[in-house]
């Protein structure tokens, strides 16, 4: 496999307030803390990729933002933390993608997303792709962007030799097929429900579902419960580190970004994952989307006490 990751997806701005608790349908509430952060879970993956990187692979991010001030920051953040953003493109007709974000007393939080220049990247784009995917062997997506173009840019990186893994995140409807262009899908419980058709099922029972729709591997995040593995070669659990959890944002970006890592730098499946289950559950103890994403040091240290 060719060292270095390449993340294709959304950079957007978090706009993010804590409250005592998730306000319901209809409710206002009275939140303190706000604060604007570099976020997208395109982006915060590239962050946490480049992070736990540590410099030993490169990690190239593809993807659109606006020709403003949101758009400069992010560029500036991701290549502050070691991310080439030689292909972050700017679109001229449509802002920065932003997210609003709350948090509540226990870390639990509720996103929601204006694409903005995120849904600018076109299906014409993913040929363009090819150039940075043959410096890679790893190629993470998500559905922040629209699903058409992450179909065609999964499909460029298969056919460019890329291991592919999917976050299909947020939920949204998939075409025919799909799941089958990503080797590995990490969705977490409530995604996992939505691409197995509904209903409560087990983990075993709705990775097997999803596995039956294409998809080669299926890795369910599964929060304090750890994550659920199911492939060719058969199907086991990573537990999860227990930690007093401040923020769960970007922890599954986290989990990702640090899965392509350890994949790419020739870990099986088993020991990735808990480096990434590891990285993920730094983060929780954090607040904020890519400021919580901890570095390769703090991993090694945290496995080795663990």
């Amino acid at each position: 496999m060719r060292p270095g990751v390449v993340v294709v997806g959304s950079l957007n701005m978090d706009f993010v307030v804590r409250a005592d608790h998730l306000p319901g349908a209809g409710e206002t509430v009275l939140g303190h803390g706000f604060r604007t952060v570099p976020g997208g879970k395109g982006a915060n993956q590239a962050v946490a990729a480049a992070r736990l990187a540590a410099g030993r692979m490169p990690v190239r991010m593809i993807g659109r933002v606006g020709l403003d001030a949101y758009g400069d920051r992010l560029k500036a953040g991701l290549s502050g933390a070691g991310v080439d953003v030689s292909s972050v493109s700017a679109s001229r007709t449509r802002p920065t993608g932003v997210a609003f974000i709350t948090v509540d007393s226990g870390g639990e939080n509720q996103i929601v997303v204006a694409p903005g220049a995120n849904a600018d990247l076109a299906v014409a784009d993913a040929e363009a792709m090819r150039r940075v995917f043959r410096t890679a062997g790893v190629a993470l997506f998500q559905l922040e962007t629209p699903v058409a173009v992450v179909a065609a840019a999964m499909r460029a990186a298969r056919e460019e030799g890329l291991l592919t893994i999917l976050d299909p995140a947020p939920s949204a409807e998939l075409p025919p097929g799909f799941l089958g262009l990503a080797d590995i899908v990490t969705p977490n419980e409530a995604e996992a429900r939505a691409l197995a058709g509904g209903g409560v099922l087990t983990p075993v029972a709705a990775a097997e579902r999803i596995s039956a729709s294409g998809a080669r591997t299926v890795v369910l995040k599964l929060g304090a419960e750890g994550c659920f593995a199911l492939s060719a070669g058969g199907s086991f659990q990573v537990p999860a580190f227990a930690v007093n959890a401040v923020d769960t944002t970007a922890a599954g970006d986290t989990f990702n970004g640090a899965l392509a890592v350890g994949l790419a730098e020739g870990l099986d499946l088993a020991s990735a994952l808990r480096f990434a289950s590891a990285a993920a559950a730094i983060s929780v103890t954090r607040e904020g989307a890519q400021p919580s994403v901890p570095a390769r040091a703090e991993v090694d240290a945290f496995l080795a006490a663990h």
